[in-house]
């Protein structure tokens, strides 16, 4: 069908870099030991030195230290842990009231609805036209029960970054704790817990050309928080389980092998495609035009359906997705586009595309012909009124 796969949907997971797989490779086969304490045997010894010097890499990053970094199976854990485990810990004790905002990703959302149904009150915070959240609205939202605020870093599908400084402020300000899902945004944008008071960070592996299924939570010292799985003691008796050894290398590995050179690279190809897609007619850029992920480009077509777009792009050798969740057995319209504004038809004509490390800028001009292409006989045979 195509000779090679152009891969644009970098924030639905990324290639791994072979450097990873490298480091990875003796935790597998000769390091292969469960992570013991000092008083373990040798081996297990050797491996534990190996998961906190790993620990200590990517908290490094964050600039904290390494005890306040929980390896986790992913973002989706991460963000279960961060608001489940303070609502066990401060339920009770403090309020039952959590603010979050309508745009976020579904780790969040849905955690929030669970607690919502343990009794919990939930405020979702609106977002203006371009994804943003009002800092002004959330301190008002602030209450005396008010225990977690948890906005995102960055829109998964959008790209939208939020102004985690001023959400920060208040949140200590008010004396609530505040965690943000960094899961697009860390490596790419840079944030410095030690300068922002952010209590709770998601990050994840698989955003960054390292292995699926490893992530990690930033819990700030001194942070109130229960786990919420039973099982055993590990990761500072937050996180039980045995500890993924090789992929807690190969996401510090990961971690440091991004570099500001290349996410300069990508927003350069963020920002060619933008320009290119956006001379087509009837497109609208969604989210912020500045205050943007610099690997995320997402676009509207009107009279075209995104699906439509995203089979026809396929069957040319182009991995996109699509703003709906068709493909997610949903017919639901995409949250975040309706969270801006949008209407259906905005949100099922949306397409992210997102750039990694593999990409180039043949991949831009080629994707942005196939896609005008694509757009005009899509629209000359729609049945949505474009002709």
């Amino acid at each position: 069908m195509f000779d090679q796969l152009i891969y644009l949907d970098n924030a639905a997971s990324t290639r791994m870099d072979e450097r990873v797989l490298d480091a990875m490779k003796p935790y597998y086969f000769d390091m292969y030991a469960v992570a013991t304490s000092q008083f373990g045997y040798s081996l297990g010894v050797d491996v534990r030195d190996a998961v906190d010097a790993a620990r200590a890499r990517i908290s490094q990053q964050l600039g904290g230290g390494p005890e306040e970094l929980v390896f986790t199976s992913g973002d989706t854990e991460s963000s279960n842990l961060a608001l489940k485990g303070v609502a066990s810990a401060l339920g009770e004790k403090k309020g039952r009231h959590i603010i979050t905002s309508v745009i976020e990703d579904f780790p969040v959302l849905h955690s929030a609805r669970a607690l919502e149904r343990q009794g919990f009150r939930v405020t979702y915070l609106p977002v203006d036209p371009t994804g943003l959240v009002d800092p002004e609205r959330l301190r008002d939202a602030i209450a005396g029960d008010t225990i977690l605020v948890s906005i995102q870093a960055a829109n998964q599908e959008i790209g939208t970054l939020q102004d985690v400084e001023a959400i920060a402020a208040i949140c200590k300000e008010r004396g609530v704790l505040f965690h943000t899902d960094a899961t697009h945004s860390f490596m790419r944008v840079p944030l410095d817990v030690s300068q922002v008071p952010v209590d709770l960070v998601t990050v994840s592996a698989h955003t960054l050309h390292g292995p699926k299924g490893v992530g990690g939570l930033y819990v700030r010292n001194g942070t109130p928080i229960r786990k919420w799985m039973d099982g055993g003691f590990q990761e500072f008796d937050l996180r039980p389980g045995v500890e993924n050894v090789p992929g807690a290398i190969g996401f510090a590995t990961a971690v440091e092998l991004i570099t500001p050179e290349e996410t300069a690279r990508l927003q350069q190809m963020r920002d060619r495609l933008t320009g290119l897609l956006l001379s087509v007619s009837d497109t609208v850029l969604n989210g912020h035009p500045t205050r943007r992920l610099p690997q995320n480009a997402n676009i509207s077509f009107r009279f075209v359906e995104g699906e439509s777009l995203l089979l026809h792009l396929d069957m040319r050798g182009f991995a996109v997705s699509t703003g709906s969740a068709c493909f997610s057995r949903s017919l639901e319209a995409s949250h975040v586009i309706m969270g801006i504004g949008g209407n259906h038809e905005r949100a099922h004509g949306s397409v992210r595309f997102t750039f990694g490390r593999y990409n180039d800028m043949t991949d831009v001009d080629a994707v942005a012909d196939a896609v005008k292409d694509v757009v005009i006989e899509l629209r000359r045979i729609s049945p949505l009124g474009k002709n």
